[in-house]
């Protein structure tokens, strides 16, 4: 890998930045290990330095991929969409030119690279970068910014613990970012150790069994994950692969990448719905593969690579295991369950109060902000394209579970005193709406509606993202000036701390979902996709709507109105924590205001096309 950073005859630019997005917080943990340890303000700010770096890579990364949904896109029809941008083209195009007799060179405006790592199991170094995954890196690079700058009076260990922040960046980075399945799981447990010393070392009281609870849970979820993994490199894939012209091999080929993957669990979808003569081979004009996308769902689908005898492979494919319902059922429940844990939703949830609440400040904002998303990304990405058919058959359910988590984690929130905890339930029912939004498929002329949904619970994840990060740094600093989470000894803030009670009152209200604010756009767009999929799983989510308003309200009220002689000394915001409030609340602002031009007009293109795969093999 590193020979292909340095050999000019390989570079490739998107190699080079995607990687250097990808680890540039190890190495800048790496520096902090030659700073001395009486230099802790250096350490600070080399760890500031770091995160801004990468922050600003994403953001570069986002203009050149601005740049990409243009160069194709006719803005007179569907805005910057067009099926040539979408990420698993750009993958199967890259795919089809590797393989040539003479291999073409890599391009390096494609927002994508891969290059091999062990090619005895065919594991690849593939990263690549869609509207969904740019926005999650965006939010990710943002809230450990946040974080560090929250962190700035932790003394205890800070060498250590500042880069554990780092290393977990990087980690959540590479797995929004791998497109190969081994890469990504790698990544996903890479992330998995910080978190762990980072609540263990530097959280409260019961922090021991709080980071073991963590463990735990996340390792069933990742037993899970490996085992659908492993099931998936068994499956045969020598005709979803190009080969060069003249290549008569008959042996079989197995793979990890997620893109070959999907070709081949769309494709057994078809076969399992009786559609098996709508599989197609894809068609190469001018050595580039022809993206096509009709309007017609009925049209024929070019999952096979180019040059693959059709009639023989779909009989390979018949006769395979993978082309079973009782595979396609395993495979999906492997998946889900395996991300389901990192959501949170019920019932699996319950690891993550306890995170919460014996968590530092900065790390419970990372854990709300960022980690929780990966749950909600392998979905998207992996679970739903990867066994469509299953999916397909079992989304009430999905939907069902996640109108159950909806509101069980707002009846809970109510009873809690503890703001933490509190906040934690909260992330559980307004995470169940993202599963709600992915779950509501629907085909045909309601297909728009599912891509509402999906469209609902990407922007879910973006505005929990803001706010949850927010609102565990409020809580953050009412404990620095009262040291206790109860609510019912708060109360009177709004006196002492005006300016941190208004910067509060957005962030409080964007989390229940007043229009003009980020919480209602994605909550707003998952009710309405799910009131045209399934009443019975609507009417709890719109109801819930309610008590959540209740919830937040009442502690709202609790904590900052009233008079409260034990609270009337407080200071107001120190600018550094202003820095960290104020950025929130105008994003809250901003992505409620202005949520198509800020996010919708490149991120949705990624959904359409997602959308538009899916629906098409479902007839």
């Amino acid at each position: 890998m590193l020979d292909s950073l340095l050999d000019s005859t390989e570079r490739e630019t998107d190699l080079v930045w995607l990687s250097v997005l990808t680890f540039l917080p190890i190495l800048c943990a790496a520096g902090l290990m030659v700073i001395p340890g009486r230099f802790k303000e250096w350490m600070r700010w080399w760890s500031l330095l770091g995160a801004c770096a990468t922050l600003t890579v994403a953001a570069c990364t986002l203009i050149d991929y601005h740049r990409l949904l243009d160069s194709h896109s006719d803005r007179t029809t569907r805005s910057l969409y067009h099926p040539a941008n979408r990420l698993d083209h750009r993958a199967d195009q890259a795919a089809y030119d590797a393989a040539q007799a003479v291999p073409k060179p890599f391009s390096s405006f494609n927002m994508f690279t891969r290059r091999a790592w062990n090619e005895r199991f065919d594991i690849n170094y593939s990263l690549g970068v869609d509207g969904v995954s740019l926005a999650l890196i965006l939010l990710t690079a943002l809230v450990t910014l946040c974080a560090l700058v929250a962190s700035w009076k932790i003394d205890q260990q800070l060498r250590g613990y500042l880069a554990m922040i780092l290393i977990l960046e990087s980690g959540v980075i590479g797995a929004f970012l791998a497109v190969d399945l081994f890469l990504f799981y790698v990544f996903y447990e890479l992330m998995l150790f910080p978190m762990y010393f980072l609540i263990g070392i530097w959280g409260g009281g019961r922090r021991k069994y709080a980071a073991v609870k963590f463990v735990i849970y996340t390792l069933f979820g990742s037993v899970c994950l490996l085992a659908a993994i492993i099931t998936l490199y068994s499956v045969d894939v020598r005709d979803f692969v190009p080969k060069p012209a003249g290549d008569l091999r008959t042996e079989e080929v197995h793979t990890f990448d997620s893109v070959t993957l999907s070709r081949v669990g769309r494709a057994v979808m078809l076969v399992l719905s009786g559609q098996e003569e709508r599989i197609g081979v894809q068609t190469v004009a001018h050595g580039q593969l022809v993206p096509t996308m009709p309007d017609d769902t009925n049209a024929t689908v070019p999952l096979l690579a180019p040059g693959a005898d059709r009639e023989a492979a779909i009989a390979r494919l018949k006769a395979a295991t993978i082309c079973t319902p009782t595979f396609q059922y395993i495979l999906f429940a492997l998946l889900f369950v395996g991300f389901a844990v990192k959501v949170p939703i019920f019932p699996l949830h319950s690891w993550l109060p306890d995170a919460h609440v014996e968590a530092p400040t900065p790390v419970s904002m990372i854990l709300a902000g960022v980690l929780l998303k990966l749950g909600g990304y392998g979905l998207f990405r992996f679970a739903f394209p990867l066994a469509p058919w299953a999916a397909s058959e079992l989304c009430w359910y999905v939907g069902l579970i996640g109108a159950i988590s909806i509101v069980y984690g707002a009846i809970v929130a109510m009873g809690q005193t503890d703001f933490k905890k509190l906040l934690a339930y909260s992330s559980v029912s307004h995470m169940g709406y993202v599963v709600l939004g992915l779950a509501t498929w629907s085909a045909g002329a309601r297909a728009e509606y599912w891509e509402m949904g999906v469209d609902g619970a990407i922007f879910q994840m973006l505005a929990h993202g803001i706010t949850a990060s927010a609102l565990f740094f409020v809580v953050g600093m009412v404990y620095e000036r009262a040291h206790h989470r109860d609510l019912n000894r708060l109360g009177g803030l709004m006196e002492p701390m005006p300016a941190f009670g208004g910067a509060s009152a957005i962030l409080f209200f964007a989390s229940l979902g007043l229009p003009g604010l980020c919480g209602f756009v994605g909550e707003f767009l998952v009710i309405l996709s799910a009131w045209n999929f399934s009443y019975a799983l609507a009417i709890p989510a719109i109801l819930t709507t309610v008590l959540t308003a209740a919830y937040l309200l009442w502690t709202w009220q609790r904590v900052y109105f009233g008079t409260n002689p034990d609270t009337a000394q407080f200071a107001e915001m120190t600018p550094r924590e202003s820095s960290v409030l104020l950025t929130f609340a105008a994003l809250a602002v901003a992505l409620g205001v202005l949520p198509g031009f800020l996010i919708f007009q490149w991120m949705e293109p990624s959904i359409q096309g997602w959308v538009d795969a899916l629906v098409r093999v479902r007839g």
